[in-house]
């Protein structure tokens, strides 16, 4: 599953819309698939690996708010299949993250 971090909600600010219209396109590592309405901002969404998008959660739309609630659970935002499985090895840990953001 692919959403936001939640330091990336807290930055944002209370979420009020999010359009993904990406279902079933083959996109690359760094490409939008899809954009995220706070009160005061709207943001793209970019992807951190490629693949095709098999799933968007349905429950965002009726509930933008659960990305602000739970961006690690119920606030996902799509369902991919990599291209390549190992582009995974690439990606910060929540450590790694963390001393980023800091």
């Amino acid at each position: 599953m692919i959403g936001i971090t939640d330091f990336a909600q807290h930055e944002l600010g209370d979420i009020v819309y999010v359009e993904i219209e990406s279902l079933g396109s083959e996109l690359e590592a760094g490409a939008v698939f899809g954009t995220v309405e706070a009160v005061k901002t709207v943001s793209d969404l970019f992807l951190p690996v490629s693949g095709t998008v098999t799933e968007i959660n349905p429950k965002l739309n009726a509930n933008p708010e659960l990305v602000n609630t739970d961006p690690y659970g119920e606030g996902w935002m799509v369902r991919m299949k990599l291209k390549n499985a190992g582009d995974v090895s690439t990606l910060l840990d929540a450590a790694a993250y963390e001393k980023l953001v800091a």
